[in-house]
């Protein structure tokens, strides 16, 4: 058996929708070359993640092997593919690679986040080969959501990997490149593929995938049937569905105006890449106030009822001097990520009380999903015919389900969730080890561990309110007056209408000359007993237990 091994590790993206990210490795044991291919984000939500600004795969496996780390390569400019590249860039300091309109999102995040841009390499697809240690690596064409959307070959000395990031089958995508059988095919010929890692996402959707160029009658359809102004939002990032919508509105004689950001972002991105062209005219929000509103039709972002989207905007009221009224019509063309449904319905419920009819994807004929179903999934694996698939990108169900498919075909398989090290170099995938992953928080303008404890704090505080007691001691541990209270998120008055500050403080005054001069001299047991009090009051006068802060202050005689 060789002393080398062809290893392949998720820190993020498998057991869990978002985060991708993916390393593989060739070489002797622990000292295998390294490459990452993506570094993604997830999306934070009130229950789990308060406050924070986006989730980020744990990189720290790689700290201690960044000299062996010889590059990053980013398959599509979708964020969980490609939002945490700044984030992380700096501590991992590595060339990165990828295609035109991806690196052109890339170099934006860059500029912004004030980092080398000619750090970002374009490479062109395949035959183009990437050279990076025992790796060759070359980007091959697939149709998404989003344009230049590339699955990577990866050649190593024991064998193909061919990696299929995020794909669907279209042979019409509206933008973008579509789905070519024979150039998977030629990828074949040329050299036997030992391991599909492989897109699950739709592996429970039983029906073959839509192009995106069906929806187009649907949706013109729509728009002429309505009679006020036409609201409609989907991905900032698909742009064939924004062209789609667009065309749609002025072939229903409609003048189109875009609102949002990041829409607009990947519009220009998409024409400076050379990936979009003949998008209808647009107006300004200024010029779209001239426009009758039969005449109107906006592109807005918040899809996913984003708090700070144009969406949510309008649904609170006037965004940029445009506003829904009575008789719109206000469109989802797109699918609710699970765990936004709350967030979207509460755009949703705020529309239907303005009288604005609100329309979703119904089933399909308004949205097509970005990823292959089954029956596509199982069209490509006869396609490749590997020796072994991983599936990736999906929940433990749909990696499991995954699985079930490839090995009832005949194809060796197996579940790696994130931190699972897979060896591929044999005939079949064998865990090699099991690494501890995780996720890292971006809090604000800082990085915070999700071990770190500062989520869960908020958390606790959140579902708990917060006490703080102040107590200020002479040089001879006396109580200089009694204690103070301020409570937060917590109910003013506990039992019998009573101040709950007040209680606590008369409740703790009496503990504290009761205490002898052993504890009132130790500040740690004195703040335990005094967080025990506090607690134990609270869930007597109100049911509940709170965080509590003690601030004990000493005076020193001079």
């Amino acid at each position: 058996m060789s002393a080398n091994r062809l290893i392949y590790l998720p820190l993020g993206g498998a057991g869990e929708i978002g985060m991708n990210s993916y390393v593989y490795g060739y070489g002797p044991r622990g000292k295998e070359r390294l490459i990452l291919v993506d570094t993604g984000v997830a999306f934070p939500d009130m229950d789990s993640s308060p406050g924070v600004d986006l989730i980020m795969p744990d990189v720290s496996w790689l700290h201690d092997k960044l000299d062996r780390l010889e590059a990053i390569f980013i398959t599509h400019a979708h964020e969980d593919h490609i939002g945490a590249l700044p984030h992380l860039w700096p501590e991992l300091g590595k060339k990165v690679y990828c295609r035109r309109f991806t690196a052109t999102i890339g170099r934006l995040k860059f500029e912004e986040a004030g980092l080398p841009v000619d750090q970002i390499v374009t490479v062109e697809p395949r035959p183009a080969t990437v050279e990076a240690g025992p790796f060759k690596v070359q980007f091959v064409p697939v149709s998404h959501s989003i344009p230049e959307s590339s699955a990577l070959v990866i050649d190593t000395p024991a064998g193909r990997i061919f990696h299929s990031a995020d794909f669907k089958i279209d042979h019409s995508p509206v933008v973008g490149e579509a789905w070519d059988d024979a150039r998977i095919g030629e990828i074949v010929a040329e050299k036997p593929v030992k391991a599909m890692t492989c897109d699950s996402t739709n592996v429970f959707s039983l029906h073959p995938g839509r192009s995106e160029a069906t929806l187009a009658e649907p949706l013109t359809e729509l728009i002429r049937g309505c009679t006020g102004m036409v609201v409609a939002t989907t991905f900032g990032s698909n742009v064939a569905r924004l062209k789609t919508l667009a065309e749609a509105g002025r072939a229903a004689d409609r003048t189109i105006c875009v609102l949002g950001r990041s829409m607009k972002r990947m519009l220009s991105a998409s024409e400076e890449a050379a990936v979009l062209s003949g998008f209808p005219k647009t107006v300004t929000p200024e010029e779209a106030l001239e426009v009758p509103r039969r005449n109107l039709m906006l592109l807005v972002t918040g899809s996913q009822g984003e708090r700070r989207a144009a969406s949510a905007q309008l649904s609170r009221g006037k965004y940029l001097g445009l506003e829904m009224r009575e008789g719109d019509t206000f469109l989802f063309s797109s699918k609710t990520i699970p765990g936004n449904e709350r967030d979207v319905l509460r755009v949703w419920n705020a529309f239907s009380e303005m009288g604005v009819q609100v329309i979703d994807d119904q089933g399909g004929k308004y949205h097509v999903s970005g990823h292959a179903n089954r029956p596509d999934l199982e069209h490509v694996h006869r396609l490749i015919l590997p020796d072994m698939l991983i599936p990736m990108h999906g929940e433990h169900r749909h990696l499991a389900e995954h699985v079930r498919i490839a090995t009832e075909s005949g194809i060796a398989a197996a579940v790696a969730p994130n931190g699972t090290m897979l060896d591929l170099t044999g005939d079949v995938p064998e865990v090699a080890e099991y690494v501890e992953t995780g996720r890292i928080y971006l809090d604000g303008t800082a990085m915070v561990g999700a071990l770190d404890g500062v989520v869960r704090d908020r958390i606790r505080m959140a579902l708990n309110g917060h006490v703080l007691v102040t107590l200020i001691l002479d040089e001879g541990d006396e109580p200089m007056g009694e204690p103070w209270v301020e409570i937060m998120g917590l109910p003013p008055v506990g039992r019998g209408e009573r101040p709950l500050a007040e209680t606590l403080e008369a409740d703790l005054a009496q503990v504290i000359d009761r205490l002898g001069r052993k504890i009132l001299g130790d500040d740690d047991k004195l703040e335990e007993e005094l967080r025990r009090v506090v607690r134990q009051i609270s869930v007597e006068e109100i049911g509940k237990k709170p965080e509590v802060t003690v601030v004990i202050s000493r005076l020193v005689a001079e």
